[in-house]
């Protein structure tokens, strides 16, 4: 395993930092001078928390794997000054420095260093508690659109890290074919993991790379309260790296399967609206359902490995894992081509208006 492989991967085998709340408070008091009561948010590699002062103003805590990178931490810092500048409208957090004028702080743990980072909080209702609607998918779909549009002239070194979610590097997790112990699930991921090596990976050498979000879920996306239409806040930029835009795409239309009697249905709203804002090219048309596919491959095979080291957040871990096995039956029952042309409907029909 090369060193960025190694990285990428000690960051989902690295347990995340354990403060308690009261010492998360502590810490927020100390570097940033918010004083205020710490409540625990879920996450994947860093320990997040909510500050919320006397006053109600609310903010968010971060306190990085101790796996991460400093020049990866500064990447996603800047990320997000880059996106404040660039498209100010869009509902992003913005960065909060510390007392001494900094982006970023440090702590001393048991294991290593931690940086320390504190964002504004975002009001709104996580769009997986609302009713799916088509009129939300392509507010979804445009927002993401706008998003890209903001960070396509961003670049930063920490920009070219290495990341196991990275949907368009899915032939590194062969290895872990091995780890799934259903046979029919083992054969299933088996096939998909060929159907990305025969048919994506010759092809991402043509297609555009940016900084992408890399995780524009039903999770991170925000709506506001009555108006599940209206995108109040995108949050959680720590799957950010620079990757073919078209694994952005595919990526954030994986979520849309469920909720219609047609899978396709829901991504092809998104992928639709998505098009309109910042329309991908023929190429990119041609392996966007392709790579749908080995997004829910990819979240079926991480999850599988990593439920078994880290049973205790067995939850948090595997809320993408059943839907994940379903799409992949979904997509199993037809052909590529269908898969494609169903996942493109909405653009074809708008071509031939």
């Amino acid at each position: 395993m090369d060193d960025g492989r190694a990285l990428a991967a000690a960051a989902l085998s690295t347990a995340a930092p354990s403060l308690s709340m009261t010492e998360a408070a502590a810490l927020a008091a100390r570097l940033y001078g918010i004083h205020g009561t710490a409540t625990p948010l879920g996450g994947e590699r860093d320990q997040n928390c909510a500050i919320e002062t006397a006053d109600g103003v609310r903010y968010v805590l971060k306190i990085s794997n101790l796996s991460e990178p400093v020049s990866v931490v500064d990447f996603q810092i800047a990320a997000l000054e880059h996106i404040a500048g660039a498209a100010p409208d869009l509902p992003v957090p913005r960065v909060v420095h510390t007392l001494d004028g900094a982006a970023r702080g440090r702590l001393a743990l048991a294991g290593g260093q931690a940086f320390v980072r504190m964002l504004t909080f975002l009001d709104g209702v996580q769009i997986r508690e609302t009713p799916r609607t088509a009129a939300q998918r392509r507010a979804m779909g445009a927002t993401l659109a706008a998003l890209d549009l903001a960070l396509r002239d961003f670049n930063h070194p920490g920009a070219a890290h290495d990341l196991l979610w990275n949907v368009s590097a899915a032939h590194r997790l062969r290895a872990k074919l091995d780890g799934i112990g259903d046979p029919a699930r083992r054969a299933l991921a088996g096939a998909f993991m060929q159907r990305f090596i025969d048919h994506v990976l010759p092809r991402l050498a043509e297609v555009r790379a940016q900084v992408i979000h890399n995780d524009f879920h039903l999770y991170n996306v925000l709506v506001a309260p009555g108006q599940h239409e209206r995108i109040a806040g995108v949050i959680d930029f720590g799957d950010m790296l620079h990757a073919p835009l078209v694994g952005e795409v595919a990526t954030a239309a994986a979520f849309h399967m469920t909720g219609n009697a047609d899978p396709f249905e829901g991504p092809a709203q998104f992928v639709g609206a998505y098009h309109a804002v910042l329309p991908l090219a023929p190429v990119e048309q041609e392996i966007v359902a392709d790579l749908m596919a080995t997004r829910h491959l990819v979240t079926a095979l991480i999850s599988e490995w990593r439920v078994v080291r880290y049973p205790e957040n067995r939850a948090y871990i595997m809320r993408h894992n059943p839907a994940a096995w379903e799409a992949l039956s979904q997509f199993a029952d037809i052909s590529r081509n269908e898969a494609r042309d169903r996942l493109l409907n909405e653009i074809q029909r708008k071509g031939r208006q």
